[in-house]
């Protein structure tokens, strides 16, 4: 089956259960400034799934373009890629898991053909920690399903990930795992998750390879979740009913709601009877197109991967491209970056001596005419941003091999530090390093840069995962609008105060904001009433708030409010409120997050909400010599 009738087989069918269809988001996710990427079909479904009603009703299904940043270093395997479609269906207060299992399972063995001996289903065996049972009504609906169809559906209980490699199969069909498996929230498992957001068990479906014997390095015995390729999963089905509170415990949501989401490709790879997602008609063009260029063949072992590579890093980039996101150093930008320089490199490793990455757009753009013709009508200045940053990247390379000749001249090997300075300073990927050492007769030192990397990699992580809280104890809308009126607040005390008012701390919750700032004595009723004054005009004047990241010295030169001892990287976020004029009300380095507009201070999604738009001081004291605190927060008098 080819994936162009695929998806509209599950758009048809989901149709004809009541559905209304809805096209897919950008990559680059609208007002909201928790994630770089749009990676799911649930993302732009928040607002709905948390009880606000959608225009088009309780039933919705599409095809949503979804990119993961954290599957590049995976790619080169037979199954895995960055870019892929998600097919998508939402029950928004309306049916449930009865509805939605059985719908599934119509849909893939009579729609797609998919033989059910082949089916095999993981469910969550619940967490007591935080009084979340264990989901034996999806099981039993299951269990039903395949018995109704001559198939035994002995469940099994794995729990871990770790444990399901010691017990294996066990002759069954339904496996019971934790909640690192079978629970799903954006932010993981529920601890995790900040106050606010909903989650809830799933329930995934595996197809199995039954050709492709376990490999035991990965585990001792196969199961459903096993990296060896015997399974691959090809849709997920959420049961979304719980909300964190702020107390960390968890309550229903006021409606239950089904998040169904399965891979395009994967469900082709499925209903073809083949492992590997490259050779379904999806990479058909890309990859006779490459075939011809370097004169190589897809089915040689020696360039497999990197064929694999750059089918998938091209495709990645066109669609991010085509979703308005550059090339750069930062941000969405970095990610079309290394894409592209990945794949110039695997480029270079068949043996191609011109450049010219760039005509592998075309094929690309060719297949998906039909389904993304926006993306498609750009295709002249999406070649063009691919082409550009090859030439760049080719630049970078020769200054890179010009820094590597200098720190190899007389050596014998490349330490680690100065393998992963290379790296990091003069953006020369590691392969290149160990191929011109190899040339030269030198080693590199390759332990110990991996050590390195992975330091970075996780400060990376960190950074990125810490990049939008900014002191907030959580990411719920009233915590974010209060951060925002922090910024508000900040520039009013300067305003009546005067400019020796500079942050000292902060602290803020879904209830009050707190500011430690200098100045030598205590305020007046006057000037309280005054700075209240002005965060409530600034927020009735609706002022947009944008983010501008730069580097740390320009936003130094600028002013930009910074908090005394906090520590920066060479790159910062900085946050600018404007007036009518264009003038600064507030310009803060910062990570977010914040609302788009100030008019959003003290509105809420949520008719029951206690916000209200008026800011007011609750508490000013002194704290230190010199050091004086605001408690303030938004909400109704």
């Amino acid at each position: 089956m080819t994936a162009e009738v695929l998806r509209q087989k599950y758009i048809e069918f989901f149709k004809s259960k009541g559905h209304a269809v809805i096209p897919s988001a950008s990559l680059v996710p609208e007002g909201d400034a928790t994630t770089l990427f749009t990676g799911s079909g649930m993302q732009p479904m928040i607002p709905y799934l948390l009880g606000e009603k959608h225009p088009l009703g309780m039933r919705i299904v599409d095809s949503q373009k979804s990119f993961r940043s954290g599957d590049i270093d995976d790619i080169g395997d037979n199954r895995h890629t960055t870019f892929f479609e998600m097919l998508g269906n939402w029950s928004l207060g309306d049916y449930f898991k009865k509805e939605q299992i059985g719908w599934m399972f119509e849909f893939l063995t009579k729609e797609v053909g998919i033989d059910p001996n082949k089916l095999y289903i993981t469910v969550f065996i619940g967490d007591e920690k935080n009084n979340i049972p264990k989901d034996t009504e999806t099981a039993e609906i299951w269990k039903e399903l395949f018995v109704g169809q001559g198939i035994e559906a002995k469940e099994v209980l794995v729990g871990s990930e770790k444990n399901a490699y010691e017990v294996g199969m066990q002759g069954g069909r339904i496996f019971y795992y934790d909640v690192v498996k079978n629970w799903w929230s954006r932010a993981g498992v529920p601890e995790k998750m900040p106050a606010g957001e909903p989650g809830g068990p799933d329930t995934e479906m595996f197809y199995e390879f039954t050709e492709i014997i376990h490999d035991p390095k990965y585990g001792k015995y196969c199961h459903p979740n096993c990296d060896c390729g015997r399974f691959i999963e090809i849709g997920n089905n959420v049961f979304m009913e719980y909300k964190k509170n702020t107390d960390g415990t968890f309550s229903k949501l006021p409606q239950r709601n089904v998040d169904f989401g399965g891979g395009l490709e994967r469900m082709v790879v499925a209903s073809n009877n083949t492992p590997d997602i490259f050779q379904i008609d999806i990479f058909k063009g890309v990859i006779t197109t490459l075939e011809k260029i370097s004169g190589k063949s897809y089915q040689d072992v020696n360039y497999t991967t990197s064929f694999r590579i750059i089918s998938d890093h091209i495709r990645a980039a066109v669609f991010l491209i085509g979703d308005g996101v550059s090339s750069s150093n930062t941000d969405q930008g970095y990610f079309v970056r290394r894409l592209i320089r990945r794949a110039v490199q695997h480029w270079d490793k068949l043996g191609i001596e011109s450049e010219g990455i760039s005509e592998l757009v075309s094929p690309i753009l060719a297949f998906y005419q039909a389904a993304y013709n926006d993306t498609f009508s750009k295709g002249q200045s999406i070649k063009e941003e691919i082409k550009k940053e090859e030439e760049k990247f080719r630049k970078t390379l020769k200054v890179g091999i010009k820094e590597f000749d200098r720190v190899s001249e007389g050596k014998n090997e490349i330490s680690d530090s100065q393998a992963f300075n290379l790296f990091a300073s003069h953006g020369l990927p590691i392969d290149v390093i160990v191929d011109l050492a190899k040339e030269r007769g030198i080693t590199v030192s390759i332990k110990g840069f991996e050590e390195l990397f992975k330091q970075h990699q996780e400060l990376s992580r960190v950074g990125s995962e810490q990049k939008f809280k900014g002191g907030l104890a959580d990411h719920s809308e009233a915590t974010v609008h209060l951060h925002t009126a922090h910024h508000l607040l900040l520039a009013a005390l300067q305003k009546v105060l005067g400019s020796e008012v500079k942050q000292r701390g902060s602290n803020i919750t879904s209830e009050r904001l707190r500011i430690d700032f200098s100045f030598s004595r205590k305020m007046t009723e006057d000037e309280k009433k005054q700075a209240e004054e002005l965060v409530n005009k600034w927020i009735k004047s609706g002022y947009v708030v944008v983010r501008h990241d730069m580097p740390k010295a320009e936003a130094e030169k600028i002013g930009a409010e910074m908090e005394f001892g906090a520590k920066y990287g060479d790159t910062v976020s900085v946050y600018f409120i404007e007036d009518e004029n264009g003038q600064p009300i507030s310009k803060e380095f910062c990570g977010g997050p914040h609302v788009t507009n100030t008019s959003e201070i003290g509105k809420s999604s949520d008719p029951s909400a206690s916000l209200g738009a008026k800011f007011r001081i609750l508490k000013e004291e002194a704290v230190a010599a010199g050091v004086r605190r605001v408690k303030a927060t938004v909400g109704n008098l």
